[in-house]
């Protein structure tokens, strides 16, 4: 079967599959001459966009996009009409096409807010990291207000599934598919879809096991349609069973098909090609097959049959490639072989497992799985460390099968595996549990996309694998790991601008820490209340929670962590024009980083101790203090610091009435810099609090887990 692939129900269509929200341009491709029948309900569907509405009939204008249902059982053709519809449509709404898929394949619906986002996401749209469903429905339906766009949503399992996402504008239209009537949604007739009529069933038959077969025993091959009950997805399967086997009979697959034991009316044929491929099928590849069931999302590449089966990544690669040609399979169109799982095939690959392997053996499986995920995460974040790094070292260490060449092509794996590394999280605490392994690969997934993304670009992703961990610990009374998610949303919610909501989550934390009796939980929590205080220009309520913090880490000799709060406590009297406050605890900072030994933050710490001396119109003690912190960032190898301080110092010597001096300042730091002058001289507060943040920036959650020994 090398030409024709099956989608998401498992029919024969050249169009990609919905397996996430995506979107493309109007000038959709041609389908190649792929797809095969239904011109009757093209024809009604292509009819029902101009037939006249309840609202049209009672003289008011159309609020809301159009709905065409397309109907149907899984395997029947209905996401590949939709698709072909799709692609005959794609002119008059030059928006584009939109995807998204509504139900998981192991037939959980997918939450509405993590569509809408997803679909944002397709329009290049920003969607706030803490927003809900309501507003990014909202969001989604403004991004459309303004663009005639269609949307394919594909496998609706319910009316409130797709009534949220329904755009606000009668230039609009939207395609849904199900199984069913969308109950609930106004003013829409659906399009239910039976078998291929014979002709069109024998042209998709003759695509795969070829026309001369068909042509010279067609009353054998109409018996077999007949056999499969017109469905689209059996036509596939049994067309790559024969493809696999030029010299069988179209008559004996007939008699064989007709043969095998019922399974149910309504998915009788497709039930029996099924059981007719798979028992043909090598012991070793129908395990394969089976397994592929617990594979997140559907979504499969050779590293997931890989660790699943237990087998070489080259002799999974061949299996799949296999149960393309077998019509078992899809392949995803993108630059790495990936694969999807047919929906209609899911229900049965679940009951072989459940039958024909051992819950242990299911359960290893599962794990071998999501371990070959978290190392391939982590070698996907290493990749991105400096050469030398520990990570670096670590990384060579690895087989060759998990390496990345480089940090490009990681961040291209990272992009394309992403919904089935999301799906892998949610599988992880499926259950409801987060042991070691579910630990292990939310950390290695959130610091891949914190790698190749930033904080800022991934923080809607991160926020959905906090909530997870989030939801599993308020279900199972687990305050340290409350604590660690609640700290990871609150920090998601800071840097997105929304303070109040952190402030919020980081008391929250603080409690959780608490009642845990994690010290290193509890600090980092009440050095995050300060920081939310200090961002809302509260600098009494931000010292007062620094010194807090600062108690404690003197309390446990953590001379480093209290240095820097020294640091932090010190900007904040510095905002707040308590210049002698903020000296004294300068003061104590670099007394604490003389102690620990740390060069580099001793000279930094200098260097703002000089700053503030100038603010308190002290610049004698100011030039002194910048030499001092000149002659440190000169000993820990800081250029760009020297530069910066030689500035500082051409600044003070010009205000203390010394040119000449200060000119040959300026000269020494364009030459460590060969030209650049760093921007330091009359920064305001501002600015001076960005080093700070960047400096003294807590942990994350993660790695509160692995200081608690939880990792």
């Amino acid at each position: 079967m090398t030409d024709q692939a099956v989608d998401t129900d498992g029919s024969a269509t050249g169009a990609p599959s919905p397996t996430s929200a995506a979107v493309t341009g109007a000038a959709a491709p041609p389908d190649g001459g792929r797809f095969v029948g239904r011109h009757r309900e093209l024809k009604e569907l292509r009819a029902d966009i101009d037939r006249a509405g309840l609202d049209t009939l009672s003289g008011r204008k159309a609020p809301r996009a159009r709905v065409l249902l397309i109907a149907g059982r899984p395997g029947s053709g209905r996401t590949a009409l939709a698709e072909e519809l799709a692609r005959q449509l794609a002119e008059p709404y030059p928006g584009g096409v939109l995807r998204a898929r509504l139900t998981d394949p192991d037939g959980a619906p997918v939450p509405t807010e993590r569509t809408a986002r997803e679909l944002l996401g397709a329009l290049g749209e920003s969607a706030p990291a803490g927003a809900d469903e309501d507003d990014l429905s909202a969001a989604l339906r403004a991004a459309l207000d303004d663009r005639r766009a269609l949307l394919l949503l594909d496998d609706a399992a319910t009316a409130e599934q797709v009534d949220p996402l329904l755009p606000d504008t009668p230039d609009c239209l939207v395609v849904a598919v199900s199984a069913g009537p969308l109950t609930g949604i106004p003013d829409v007739r659906p399009c239910t879809l039976g078998g291929l009529d014979t002709k069109a069933a024998l042209d998709l038959l003759a695509r795969s096991a070829g026309s001369v077969r068909i042509t010279v025993d067609p009353r054998s091959a109409e018996s077999l349609v007949e056999a499969c009950g017109g469905n689209p997805a059996a036509l596939a399967i049994a067309g790559g069973w024969l493809a696999a086997r030029p010299k069988a009979a179209v008559a004996d697959l007939a008699k064989q098909v007709r043969d095998c034991p019922e399974e149910g009316a309504a998915d009788s044929g497709l039930a029996r090609v099924f059981q007719h491929t798979y028992a043909a099928l090598p012991s070793t590849a129908a395990r394969i097959l089976r397994l592929l069931a617990l594979a997140p999302a559907g979504h499969v590449d050779p590293h997931t049959a890989s660790a699943l089966a237990g087998c070489s990544v080259s002799g999974a690669r061949t299996a799949l490639d296999d149960f393309v040609a077998l019509g078992l399979l899809r392949p995803v169109d993108s630059e790495l072989p990936q694969y999807e799982v047919p929906g209609c095939l899911v229900p049965f690959l679940r009951e072989l497992t459940q039958t024909q392997d051992r819950p242990g053996e299911v359960q290893l499986a599962r794990a071998r799985m999501l371990e070959r995920t978290v190392r391939l995460l982590q070698s996907c974040r290493a990749v991105t460390e400096p050469d030398g790094s520990a990570a670096r070292k670590k990384l060579a260490g690895l087989p060759r099968a998990l390496r990345f060449p480089n940090p490009r092509a990681a961040a291209e794996w990272l992009r394309i595996r992403q919904p089935a590394l999301l799906a892998s999280a949610r599988l992880a605490v499926a259950d409801g549990d987060l042991d070691t392994l579910a630990r292990r690969l939310m950390a290695a997934l959130a610091r891949a996309l914190v790698a190749h993304r930033g904080t800022q670009d991934a923080a809607p992703e991160l926020y959905g694998i906090h909530q997870l961990v989030l939801g599993v610990a308020e279900r199972r009374d687990l305050p340290r790991e409350k604590a660690a998610a609640l700290l990871n949303l609150a920090d998601l919610d800071a840097q997105t601008g929304r303070t109040h909501e952190a402030l919020a989550r980081y008391r929250a934390a603080l409690d959780c820490g608490r009642a845990a009796g994690d010290p290193y939980a509890t600090g980092r929590a009440m050095e995050s209340v300060g920081g939310a205080y200090q961002e809302l220009g509260d600098w009494a309520r931000a010292a007062d929670w620094y010194g807090r913090a600062l108690a404690q880490r003197l309390a446990r000799d953590e001379r480093a962590d209290a240095a820097r709060l020294h640091g932090r406590i010190a900007t904040t009297h510095t905002y707040a024009g308590r210049y002698g406050e903020a000296l004294r605890n300068w003061r104590s900072a670099v007394a604490g980083l003389r102690k620990s030994g740390d060069v580099a933050g001793r000279a930094r710490a200098l260097s703002e101790m000089a700053r503030v001396q100038e603010y308190a119109g002290r610049p004698e003690e100011s030039l002194r203090t910048c030499r001092e912190a000149a002659e440190w960032a000169r000993e820990a190898a800081d250029v760009r610091l020297q530069a910066a301080l030689q500035v500082r110092l051409a600044d003070t010597l010009e205000r203390l009435g010394d040119p000449t001096a200060a000119g040959l300042h300026r000269a020494a730091a364009e030459r460590m810099l060969g030209g650049e002058f760093p921007e330091v001289a009359g920064a305001a507060p501002k600015h001076r609090e960005e080093h700070h943040k960047q400096d003294g920036a807590p942990a994350s959650a993660y790695e509160i887990r692995s200081a608690s020994g939880q990792d």
